[in-house]
Formats: structure tokens, C-alpha cells, sequence
């Protein structure tokens, strides 16, 4: 067994969890719930139930990793006492790694797709039809799928089996910091096309008309999702970065800078994204429609659109590969401990594993598009997307939650003792009654209206 690594950086640290937390789905999510809650109405709110919410849990998770210098399937078992069931969440959380790489892999490979497509001038001289054809034609297309899915998965696992520091650290720094200048680029691109200022006022402004006719109780819930899911809480894809963590500054402190760097590039993502929407007089939809057909057909219109569309999907690829390098450090890690195996052979294990576990998603748009899980126009995808962030993310979070503050669990008193040691803004007293019974309450009603 390979002696436990340690992060070289307290910055390769922040950037990898950060990067896991990021995602495809919150840059692209973020922005379109922002214009259409009211902007900046719901930016505050947002604010105000990250730092409420996510954060609390965000630096649960990461005590119990430092903690127990254990990835997440055995670190119950190191702060459990004997004849706890707590460790048995620590399966659970393995399974929702592999689950959500199921079908992220895929997704992360339309990035890399379309990042190729708009570099060789796919797009050039498209009009609409034609770009809504373009998408279409990749997810019917079974070859292209798995090519770009398996390719990430390579890649992936090749960073991985490099090693904490000489692989997963020193990639992600390099690029996240790409990822981060790439945005500021385009943002400030977006700022300066013609009409793109009304954009950003849709966008930013606080707009409480808006909000009034969304409703203030739907606006609240809204900022209240996304606060909490942005972090990618409750399966241990945290847990595991604190594992590798040294004792010098505090996790409270660091789970802020966490959430910090996460909303800067989500808030971002809607200045390159409005400005760009409303300069070429395109209603911005959500979701993938927004990603694969709205934005695309933008860059088909603008002057140097070739460059600049292969810019944000290079952003794009980034934002997406990050957290499959995160979560793929996470699954090796686990079973490294699980199987006691080194992490070549953990990693070899999981490359064929994991190819065969995202076929589902990868032929389910062409080969297995008659399977509708979910009702009539439903894909694998959605099914497995739902298991994850409408079950396995809530209620992991409220199991987290629940250990660090029972005393059934670990007990607040060991989570504030390990949460404080170090540097930096330290876990109140007073916190304890609010995350022992106001925080479990509120987990438990967005649990219900995800899944209601």
C-alpha cells in the first residue's frame, strides 16, 4: 500500500476543489436561473444561503477527510465508534462517484467535441438549421459519443495514476488557471459587443418586477438549490481533498474560499453568456439547448465567431475536465483502500471499468434511445442524473451533516476541534444549534422538493 500523499500547495488544494465544484452544469445552470429570478435579486439570495448552507457542509466534509487521512469510503470507520453503521454511507458515496461519472463522461466529451468542431470550422457559415443539425447529428451518432467519451476517460485516468502532486495538483493548477484567464477574456469580449450592456443588465441589475412575477418564495428556493448543489456536496468528492490537506489553516476558512472561486466563475459565465444572447437578439434558454444550439449560433454570427466560439468551448472542456479528474482521484483513492492496491493498478482497474459503466449514457441518445426512463423524451442520462443530484447529493450532505454534529456521530465538539485547528476564520459556539436542527430541516425540504 502507497503511503498517503499530501498536496504540495495550499493553492493546488483550492484550485482542485474548486474545480470539482465548478462543473459544466453549474456554469451553464447559474446564469440562466439568474436572469430569469431577477438578477441580482437572486444573486444576494444566492449568496446568503451559500454562505448558510454550502459552506457549513463544505468544511463537515472536509474535516472528516482531514481527520482521518481516509478517503471517504473508510473515513467513518476511522472516527466511528465501534459497532457504528455510519461507514456504510462511505459505499454509498463510492457508488455516487461512479454514477456520476457515468454519464459526465459523455458530457464532458460533447465539450471536447464541439471545442474540435468550432477549431476545424465546422460551424463556419452555419445558419441555424444547420447548427441545431450539428447537435443532433452527434447525439445520434454512437461513434462519436464513445470516441469522445472514452477520451476522457484516458485522459482522465492517465492524470490520475501520475499521482497527487506530479498528476492531479499539478494539471488542474495549470488548468484552472487557463480556465480563469480564458474566462476573464471572453467576458470582457462579450461586455464589448454592440448591445451587450442591455445583457448585462437583465443579468445583474436587481429586478424585483421580475422577481414578483416568478414569485419571491419560488426565487428564494431557486437560490437556495443552487447554493447547495453548486458545491457538489454528499458523496465524498470533497471528503477527499481534505484527506490530502496539512493542518494549517482552517477548514471553515477554506471551504469559503471554495465557495468563493465557484461563484466567481459561475457569475462570470453569465457575462460572457448574456452579453453575447441579447447583442445578437437570442432569447438565452437553459441547459443544453443553451450550450449546443443558442451559443453556437451566436459565434456563427459574430465577426471571428470561429475563435471565440473555440475559446468558450475550450472553457467549456476545462470546466468539465476538472471535475472529472476530481472525481476520478476520488474513485482510485477509494479503491486503493478498499481493495489495497497501489494506484497503478487502481487506476488500470477503473479505466476499464469506467468505459463500460458510461456506455449506457454514451449509446443512449442513438442505439438505446428507445429506452425512456423517465417518461416519454427521456434519456439513461436523465435517470442517472436524478439518482445523483436529486437523491444521493441531499441526502449524503444531510448524512455528513448528521455525523459531525450528533453525538451518535463524531460530535460537534471533534468536527469544530478539527475544523479550527490553523489560520483563519474559525467555527462558532453558537453554530451548533443551527447545524444540529435549523441546517438538517432545510436539506430535508429541498431533498423533498427535488424529488416531489
Amino acid at each position: 500500500m502507497e503511503q498517503r500523499e499530501t498536496f504540495g500547495s495550499r493553492l493546488g488544494f483550492l484550485l482542485l476543489s474548486a474545480g470539482c465544484a465548478i462543473g459544466i452544469g453549474n456554469v451553464w445552470r447559474f446564469p440562466y436561473v439568474t436572469g430569469q429570478n431577477g438578477g441580482g435579486v437572486f444573486v444576494l439570495f444566492y449568496l446568503i444561503f451559500l454562505a448558510l448552507m454550502g459552506v457549513p457542509v463544505l468544511s463537515m466534509e472536509f474535516s472528516v477527510g482531514r481527520a482521518s487521512h481516509k478517503s471517504p469510503v473508510k473515513a467513518y470507520q476511522a472516527l466511528e465508534r465501534p459497532g457504528q453503521k455510519w461507514h456504510l454511507h462511505g459505499y454509498i458515496a463510492l457508488f455516487g462517484n461512479y454514477m456520476l461519472m457515468m454519464y459526465y463522461t459523455t458530457v464532458a466529451g460533447w465539450m471536447f467535441n464541439y471545442f474540435y468542431k468550432f477549431l476545424i470550422g465546422a460551424f463556419s457559415g452555419q445558419d441555424a438549421e444547420g447548427v441545431q443539425g450539428v447537435f443532433g447529428g452527434m447525439l445520434a451518432s454512437p461513434g462519436q459519443n464513445v470516441l469522445w467519451m472514452g477520451i476522457v476517460i484516458v485522459l482522465g485516468i492517465l492524470v490520475c495514476a501520475q499521482g497527487l502532486q506530479n498528476g492531479v495538483e499539478r494539471i488542474t493548477k495549470c488548468m484552472m488557471m487557463g480556465l480563469l484567464c480564458l474566462i476573464i477574456v471572453l467576458a470582457v469580449h462579450g461586455m464589448m459587443l454592440p448591445g451587450g450592456s442591455e445583457g448585462l443588465k437583465f443579468y445583474l441589475l436587481p429586478d424585483f418586477k421580475r422577481a414578483s412575477e416568478v414569485g419571491i418564495g419560488n426565487v428564494i428556493v431557486a437560490a437556495m438549490n443552487q447554493s447547495f448543489f453548486t458545491l457538489s456536496l454528499g458523496i465524498g468528492a470533497m471528503a477527499i481533498f481534505g484527506s490530502y490537506l496539512d493542518k494549517k489553516n482552517t477548514l471553515l476558512g477554506e471551504a469559503v474560499n471554495v465557495g468563493i472561486l465557484d461563484t466567481f466563475v459561475a457569475i462570470m459565465a453569465g457575462l460572457i453568456i448574456f452579453p453575447a444572447c441579447f447583442a445578437f437578439g437570442v432569447n438565452p434558454d437553459s441547459g443544453p439547448s443553451l450550450i449546443f444550439i443558442t451559443l453556437p449560433n451566436v459565434f456563427a454570427s459574430m465577426a471571428g465567431g470561429r475563435i471565440w466560439g473555440s475559446l468558450f468551448f475550450l472553457f467549456m472542456a476545462f470546466a468539465a475536465f476538472s471535475t472529472v479528474i476530481a472525481v476520478f482521484e476520488n474513485i482510485i483513492a477509494c479503491d486503493m483502500e478498499l481493495f489495497h492496491m497501489d494506484r497503478k493498478k487502481s487506476s488500470l482497474m477503473n479505466l476499464v471499468l469506467l468505459f463500460v459503466l458510461s456506455l449506457p449514457c454514451a449509446l443512449g441518445y442513438n442505439l438505446l434511445s428507445g429506452i425512456e426512463p423517465m417518461g416519454t423524451g427521456t434519456a439513461i442520462l436523465d435517470l442517472e442524473d436524478f439518482i445523483v443530484s436529486n437523491l444521493l447529493l441531499p441526502l449524503g450532505s444531510l448524512v455528513y451533516l448528521l455525523f459531525c454534529t450528533w453525538k451518535l456521530g463524531w460530535g460537534y465538539e471533534n468536527y469544530q476541534k478539527e475544523a479550527n485547528q490553523g489560520a483563519g476564520i474559525k467555527t462558532p459556539k453558537w453554530m451548533r444549534a443551527y447545524a444540529k436542527y435549523v441546517l438538517p430541516l432545510l436539506i430535508v425540504l429541498l431533498f423533498l422538493q427535488g424529488v416531489l
